[in-house]
């Protein structure tokens, strides 16, 4: 009987071989065409994971079913499994390499205090099999897992997390939404400058080096004995139009009684209050005023201009402790627990009718009540919306994958906001470089229709900001 071959040929030494955990599958189940040239070898226990985890609807479990057709779609009749197959069959010119199946029992002996049996371990010993059996080539194990990733590292093996559904490596490098102009701006671009008034704004058009690092509708400041706060309204190579801000600092410019109280906070209400700008994406550590300010401008232009019809509020519900199990009533009252952001902004929103007294407050609460639909994430799919005004709170939980369905849910004349703290993320295998919020900050910058703002300063108390420098 012929010996089978147990792993892929020795031909192509140059590219590498990736070993993936089934984590990495069940988070992104597109990452077996991710490789480019290199090749991809899953153990059989991969397999037997995504099997366990098919059933459901869960992301993961909607993951691995999946991946598991992927590879049915890859490993079809009359192929050669042990001879790996081409991940181009799909049609993915990009992936040029091959994905081998452990076709065969290995059994490499691991260290006695390894666990046997143990899907991990199992996955480690077809590892360390592969690296012995192609001292030439480098084999390395992708896995989300850190644990995993520390133990491969112990055997002295290679071991990588999976970076490509990583936006940015260094989460500082995330676009702020803002551009300091330094002290000689005027100077080296203020030459050939024209300027013009239109609807109460003023326009400044300039050419000169700087100009061709800004991005439409990138907020620059220069502060000094005359602050210059502009949007840039246009850009096209070394050229470029700032139009100057609306000012909400000041109280005859107070939206729902609320008035910026830092600079960052004058930004973001003239994103908010600006109808040209259909998608804003808010970050900022607690008490910075995302909600506040998103709510103050939505109810303005809902109960007041009648710019969108209604206020969707919906947020992902991650528990910060044990979860408290089922809860009762519709859809709405299941979401009220949550919501305890939107009723605390609600009472401070309230605050400034002091004329109607506690009946008059009363009745202006219900009323805006009534404006505000409180939704769940989970039966947003299919779902179209028209001329409201959508707040996406706790965005930094959120994959991708789930931020396009939200978003791809606009319909004519909706306005998007999202908003979060991409510090406080509380959903396995997403991080601050992988998470929802940073892909659409990073991936809708510098659209027309689009606006961002990283806020620094918190307003809540004296108290929040020290908690929040020293704990």
């Amino acid at each position: 009987m012929p010996t089978r071959k147990a792993a892929p040929s020795k031909k192509t030494l140059d590219t590498k071989l990736f070993v993936l955990d089934t984590n990495v599958l069940m988070h992104d189940p597109t990452s077996l065409f991710r490789f480019e040239e290199h090749d991809i070898y899953l153990p059989m226990f991969v397999l037997e994971e995504l099997d366990n985890n098919k059933k459901g609807m869960t992301e993961v479990a909607r993951n691995a079913r999946q991946a598991s057709r992927f590879m049915d779609a890859l490993v079809s009749e009359g192929v050669n499994i042990e001879e790996g197959v081409s991940l181009q069959a799909q049609g993915n010119k990009s992936a040029t390499g091959r994905l081998y199946l452990q076709t065969q029992f290995i059994d490499h002996e691991l260290p006695k205090n390894l666990a046997n049996g143990k899907a991990d371990n199992a996955i480690l010993g077809v590892v360390a099999y592969l690296h012995k059996q192609q001292p030439k080539r480098e084999v390395t194990l992708v896995s989300k897992d850190i644990n995993m990733r520390i133990k491969a590292r112990a055997l002295g093996l290679n071991a990588q997390d999976y970076f490509n559904d990583k936006v940015l490596e260094d989460t500082d490098l995330l676009y702020t939404g803002m551009l300091p102009l330094p002290a000689d701006f005027w100077d080296k671009h203020g030459k050939d400058m024209q300027s013009g008034q239109q609807a109460g704004h003023t326009f400044y058009h300039l050419k000169g080096p700087l100009c061709r690092d800004m991005l439409v509708n990138e907020f620059v400041y220069q502060e000094g004995e005359t602050p210059f706060y502009a949007v840039v309204a246009a850009q096209e190579g070394n050229a470029a139009t700032l139009r100057t801000l609306t000012d909400y600092t000041h109280s005859k410019n107070a939206i729902w009684g609320i008035t910026a109280r830092n600079r960052e906070q004058n930004f973001v209400l003239n994103l908010l209050m600006n109808p040209e700008i259909d998608f804003v994406t808010l970050l900022g550590q607690a008490g910075t005023g995302k909600t506040l300010l998103t709510l103050a401008a939505g109810l303005m232009q809902v109960l007041e201009q009648k710019t969108y019809s209604e206020i969707i509020m919906t947020r992902v519900t991650v528990p910060v402790g044990e979860d408290i199990g089922f809860l009762p009533g519709t859809e709405e009252e299941k979401m009220s627990p949550w919501m305890g952001a939107l009723d605390d902004n609600l009472d401070v929103l309230n605050k400034a009718d002091e004329e109607g007294g506690d009946w008059g407050r009363a009745a202006t609460r219900d009323l805006i009540r009534s404006r505000i639909k409180i939704k769940s994430l989970n039966f947003m799919r299919g779902r179209t919306f028209l001329n409201k005004y959508l707040i996406i709170d706790e965005a930094q939980n959120l994959t991708p994958k789930q931020m396009k369905t939200l978003i791809t849910r606009a319909g004519p004349g909706t306005k998007v906001v999202c908003m979060g703290n991409i510090a406080q993320i509380d959903t396995p295998y997403l991080t601050e470089g992988s998470s929802g919020l940073t892909y659409v900050v990073d991936r809708f910058k510098g659209w027309a229709h689009s606006g961002h703002v990283t806020l620094q300063r918190g307003e809540r108390s004296r108290l929040a900001d020290h908690a929040a420098e020293v704990l």
